[in-house]
């Protein structure tokens, strides 16, 4: 049985580093575009806002991956998502392991609308510019099925996560209706999405300044596309099922293979022995 290396102290100290890089960047990022979003909110009419907006929040996710990518020993794959660009209507359904979620698939689609909590289209940081993109709150029910039914009939692409919040119990939690009333109340079908990373950084368990461990690797998958629903419950469960399935049942090794075959990034230096 062989002994698993310690990163050494030097590597420790990249990985704190590229945490304060990582989220100082976003930060950054969401403070420079904060001023345009304010005065372009009430001056722009509202499809030209809206096409401005998510546009922006596109390029600032693809920019801030980049950084990632290229300082942060971090590798995405979400090669996959581009075959959903010209798929409009949709809604985009994916699992909610990490604050990274959203970025993700926000990167590869520049006319997404997503289902935001409410506390975040209030944050400073981020309330400007998801105004601006016309995203839409989820602190109420009806309000929130309606809207993302008017959006959808508009030729958006809705992004939703179905459990509601990151995922507390692996490999998902059990899902909330809202996708499947939506769906249902739009007649648009769901496309699954698969977010696979190779640690749990920035999950519901991993506190904010809690350094990553490097190098992290990310893969997005498309999974099954499901027509719209008749029966809200049923097809809540059945998303649940298919996720779980599809999150556990592939081979650790297969997974291994997948992160394998991404772009190489350095490997931490062995420990020295004492």
């Amino acid at each position: 049985m062989t002994e698993s290396r310690r990163p050494s102290l030097l590597w420790r100290a990249y990985e704190a580093l590229a945490m304060v890089i990582g989220l100082g960047s976003l930060a950054l990022m969401c403070l420079l575009w904060l001023p345009f979003a304010l005065l372009l909110y009430p001056l722009l009419p509202k499809l030209a806002g809206q096409t401005l907006g998510r546009k922006a929040i596109s390029l600032i996710a693809r920019l801030y991956l980049g950084l990632l990518r290229w300082v942060c020993a971090c590798r995405f794959d979400l090669s996959e998502l581009d075959r959903l660009r010209s798929d409009t209507p949709l809604i985009v359904a994916a699992n909610h392991p990490s604050l990274l979620d959203a970025v993700l698939i926000l990167s590869r689609l520049p006319n997404a609308v997503c289902v935001m909590k409410a506390s975040l289209m209030d944050n400073v940081l981020f309330g400007s510019g998801a105004r601006l993109a016309r995203y839409i709150r989820n602190n109420a029910p009806v309000e929130m099925v309606l809207g993302a039914r008017d959006e959808l009939r508009g030729g958006a692409q809705l992004i939703i996560f179905p459990e509601g919040t990151r995922t507390t119990d692996f490999p998902v939690g059990p899902c909330l209706p809202g996708a499947a009333l939506i769906a249902a109340r739009a007649k648009v079908p769901v496309q699954t999405v698969l977010i696979e990373f190779s640690t749990p950084y920035l999950g519901k368990a991993w506190p904010l300044f809690r350094p990553p461990q490097l190098p992290l690797r990310c893969r997005v998958r498309l999974g099954r596309r499901f027509d719209p629903p008749a029966d809200v419950r049923a097809f809540t469960l059945e998303l649940a099922a298919y996720f779980r399935a599809e999150l556990t049942e592939a081979p650790a090794s297969a997974a291994e293979a997948v992160l394998s075959e991404m772009s190489p990034c350095p490997k931490p230096p062995a420990a020295t022995s004492s």
